[in-house]
């Protein structure tokens, strides 16, 4: 399987600001479910005020946070080293959910000694009570910035331009394609006669343009791929690999090398660009409704 088809996750939620709003999410959800579980619960040995057990639950408390912090700190680290996909990144969540299951268990073992229960049942409980505790506020936090991403794209696709390449002899009857980034602050508008293609750059994309003097420029903002070729559907732009999306106004030929397909464009500086097997269905069908 190409590395394109498989089902990566949205590279907004391994952003510094998602995790950091996850696990501050994660931390209050506990501690509220906990306090009202906490009557309901045979083994919950955790206290707060002045209390003998009140040393424990801190410490067991800062162990959780440590495990969760390390985990988010590693996956943000490591997000322009490979990307994730949904298993892996439910395997993720779920390694930290065991992790603190075990640590509960320890706790519960050593500290209140339960005689009526066995090792298994103290984990099993413990990791029902860490699946919701954990898990429900990941979903959430999920879903949340995924509605937030969903908001940011719609204003890409309707906002106003800033920064143009507008020739002094065009009329507002021209076509533009608008970038924002990911704060949703307007960043460019090129009108689609002047514009080549969009190249990924790990986080960012690079916006490849001819200027009024007819000489290539390149604009760099933050922003993904992905919001791009979403905002701008139907539209002459199309994606042909995991790094390109190209202006079909600007290509000149469309040719298999070998075992892959290559788009050149109207400009002898634009090296030829891959069009891997996962788009190029999108190509050639954008080239069969232009027929």
């Amino acid at each position: 399987m190409e590395e394109g088809q498989k089902k990566y996750i949205p590279s907004y939620l391994r952003e510094r600001y998602q995790l950091l709003g996850t696990v501050t999410f994660a931390a209050f959800f506990s501690v509220v479910f906990l306090l009202v579980s906490i009557p309901f619960s045979n083994n919950a040995w955790f206290r707060l005020g002045n209390s003998t057990f009140f040393g424990f639950t801190a410490l067991f408390a800062a162990g959780c946070l440590l495990i969760m912090i390390v985990s988010k700190v590693v996956m943000y680290k490591t997000r322009n080293r490979f990307p994730m996909t949904y298993w892996q990144y439910a395997a993720w969540n779920l390694a930290e959910i065991v992790l603190i299951s075990v640590l509960y268990t320890v706790f519960t073992v050593t500290i209140a000694q339960p005689e009526d229960q066995s090792l298994l049942a103290i984990f099993f409980h413990s990791l029902v009570y860490t699946f919701i505790c954990l898990g429900v506020p990941c979903i959430i936090a999920a879903m949340f910035f995924t509605i937030v991403d969903q908001n940011r794209t719609i204003r890409l696709m309707n906002m106003q331009d800033v920064v143009t390449d507008d020739a002094p002899e065009e009329t507002a009857t021209v076509q533009k394609f608008t970038l924002f980034d990911n704060n949703g602050v307007l960043k460019l508008s090129v009108s689609s006669a002047n514009l080549y293609y969009v190249e990924a750059d790990d986080n960012y994309i690079k916006v490849w343009y001819s200027d009024n003097k007819g000489e290539l420029q390149t604009y760099m903002l933050r922003c993904r791929l992905k919001t791009v070729e979403e905002s701008f559907a139907g539209s002459d732009l199309i994606r042909c690999h995991r790094k390109f999306i190209v202006n079909m106004q600007k290509v000149k030929v469309l040719q298999k090398v070998g075992a892959v397909y290559e788009i050149t464009l109207d400009n002898e500086t634009i090296a030829p660009i891959p069009v891997t097997k996962t788009y190029i269905g999108n190509v050639l069908a954008h080239f069969q409704e232009k027929a």
